[in-house]
C-alpha cells in the first residue's frame, strides 16, 4: 500500500501547496491530495491555502512536484452533486477536473453529496439527479481514463444501501468508491462493515480518526468531517482504522491511503504518520 495525506491537514496553518510539497519531501511522503479551486481566491492568491486552482498550468506542476519526489494520488473536487445546483455548478466542475487530472498523471477524482437532505428535492428526485449528472460524469471519466470515486461523506453516500444504488448508475470500472474511516463513523455507521460491503469498489482511501470529545456530540447526527481534531490512533476511531487495514490486506489492496487528519502545523500528522507506518508494519503490510 502508498502512504499519502491530505492537505487539508494544513488548512488552519495556512500553508500554500508549495509548502506541503516540502513537507511531504522532508517525511518521505510520495502520495498528495488537494482540492481544486475552479476560479480565483484571495487566500489561495496570497499564499494562505495549501490547493491548487484548476488554471494553473498542469505539466508545469508537475515538473515541481517531481522535483519533490511527489506524484498526486487523488484530486479532490467534491462539490456536492445531490442538490439543485448539482448538475449547474459540480457537473462542469468535476469534468474540468477530470481533463485535469488527465493531464497532470494523476489517476482519480473524488466526488460526493450534500451533508444535508437536498433542500426541494425528495431524495427519489435528488438520486435521479445524482444519476443524470455521473452518467455524465463517468463518459467523460471513460474517454480521459480517470477512475471518479464516490467518498461517504453526505445524506445519501453514508447510507450503504443508497451508496450500493450510486456505484451502480454507471457500469463502468471508472467509477469507484474513496472509502473514508472517520465520515462512515461519524454517520453512526460501522466504518468495517461498510468497507466490507464495498471492498471491490474502493480505489481510493482515507484514513481518518475521530477524537473521543467529537464523536459524543455528533455521533450519528452528522455525515462527515473535514478532518480529525485528534492524531490518528488517538481517537476512539483507531481500532476500525486497524481492522479496515487488514480487510484491506487481505483484499490485496495496493492503492494509497491518504491521511485526513489536523496537522497543526507539522506535529499531529507527523505523530499520525508515524502511528500508521507503525501499525502497516504490525499487520505485515509493505508501503512504498
Amino acid at each position: 500500500m502508498k502512504i499519502g495525506f491530505h492537505t487539508d491537514a494544513f488548512n488552519t496553518a495556512y500553508w500554500s501547496f508549495a509548502k506541503c510539497l516540502g513537507w511531504a519531501q522532508e517525511h518521505g511522503v510520495h502520495y498528495i491530495e488537494c482540492g481544486v479551486i475552479d476560479g480565483v481566491s484571495w487566500i489561495h492568491g496570497l499564499g494562505y491555502q495549501p490547493h491548487v486552482a484548476l488554471y494553473e498550468d498542469p505539466l508545469l506542476l508537475k515538473k515541481r512536484m517531481d522535483a519533490h519526489g511527489v506524484q498526486f494520488s487523488q484530486i479532490d473536487a467534491a462539490y456536492p452533486l445531490s442538490g439543485k445546483d448539482g448538475p449547474l455548478r459540480g457537473v462542469p466542475y468535476v469534468m474540468k477536473s477530470i481533463q485535469w487530472a488527465h493531464l497532470i498523471g494523476c489517476p482519480c477524482v473524488d466526488t460526493t453529496d450534500g451533508m444535508a437532505p437536498p433542500e426541494g428535492l425528495g431524495d427519489a428526485e435528488a438520486m435521479d439527479l445524482m444519476k443524470r449528472s455521473y452518467e455524465q460524469i463517468t463518459e467523460v471519466a471513460e474517454a480521459h481514463r480517470i477512475t471518479v470515486n464516490i467518498e461517504p461523506h453526505g445524506y445519501f453516500t453514508t447510507k450503504p444501501e443508497m451508496m450500493a444504488r450510486m456505484l451502480a448508475f454507471c457500469d463502468s470500472p471508472y467509477l469507484g468508491m474513496n472509502m473514508d474511516t472517520g465520515n462512515t463513523f461519524i454517520a453512526g455507521q460501522d466504518p468495517v462493515a461498510f468497507l466490507e460491503r464495498f471492498l471491490g469498489r474502493v480505489r481510493h482511501v482515507h484514513i481518518k480518526d475521530v477524537s473521543e470529545s467529537l464523536a459524543a456530540a455528533v455521533r450519528g447526527n452528522q455525515t462527515g468531517i473535514a478532518v480529525s481534531q485528534c492524531a490518528i490512533g488517538d481517537g476512539v476511531n483507531a481500532d476500525n482504522i486497524r481492522a479496515c487495514l487488514k480487510l484491506l490486506r487481505d483484499h490485496n489492496y495496493q492503492g494509497v491511503l491518504s491521511m485526513e487528519c489536523e496537522g497543526q502545523g507539522g506535529p499531529m500528522i507527523e505523530k499520525s504518520l508515524a502511528w500508521l507506518r507503525r501499525t502497516l508494519d504490525d499487520l505485515s503490510i509493505p508501503t512504498e
